[in-house]
């Protein structure tokens, strides 16, 4: 499981931009778009995409080391999806859906990235890389999330309204929220609120 202390800056439906670290780098996947109702935000359209996101995430490649065509954005819309079956279920502490299984097989079964080790002994990629690799990568790290020390620990943020899934790596593994900046902070602004409007009704 990739671990990174970066994450990915994400912008609310309210135009805040805040920092999001899900833990791993299969779980940052899922902010690019989702199956069903997740679909609305959908980003991978195009090979260009596709890239784009491999930039910006904790692979951190260089967009145009990276060769893509229009079936690997389909492929990776299929991982992405599958994906996000698999953390909901583990979130909730159910079975692993066959499907969804066999379909994150499909992609960790290919030709991952060629990791290196730095100058600065950071892990860096030999690239050029087909998308591909890098999609397989990104299966092996949700195998890895799933069948890890960490695997008890893949939430959805507490907050009603936020669908982001997580992985609490945190040492008393008491992390509710996507994001403090973002969810934890609009919880505490509400139950100030509930507090407030609390003594002002029970006030003589």
């Amino acid at each position: 499981m990739s671990e990174s202390s970066h994450g990915l800056v994400l912008t609310s439906p309210e135009g805040t931009r805040y920092l999001f670290d899900p833990g791993a780098l299969c779980l940052e996947f899922l902010t690019t778009g989702g199956p069903g109702a997740l679909s609305r935000y959908e980003v991978l359209h195009t090979p260009a995409d596709l890239a784009d996101w491999l930039g910006r995430c904790r692979l951190g490649l260089d967009p145009a080391d990276v060769r893509t065509a229009p079936e690997d954005v389909t492929a990776g819309r299929r991982l992405r999806d599958a994906v996000w079956g698999l953390a909901r279920a583990a979130a909730d502490g159910g079975p692993l859906p066959a499907g969804d299984l066999a379909e994150l097989h499909r992609a960790a079964a290919r030709p991952p990235l060629v990791p290196y080790v730095t100058a600065r002994r950071t892990c860096g990629w030999d690239t050029p890389a087909q998308a591909r690799q890098a999609l397989s990568t990104i299966a092996r790290d949700a195998v890895e999330l799933l069948t890890g020390r960490f695997a008890g620990r893949i939430r959805v943020c507490g907050a009603d309204d936020c669908f982001l899934v997580f992985v609490d790596t945190s040492r008393p593994g008491r992390r509710r929220w996507c994001a403090m900046e973002r969810c934890g902070n609009r919880h505490k602004v509400r139950a100030l609120r509930a507090r407030r409007d609390t003594e002002e009704n029970t006030a003589p």
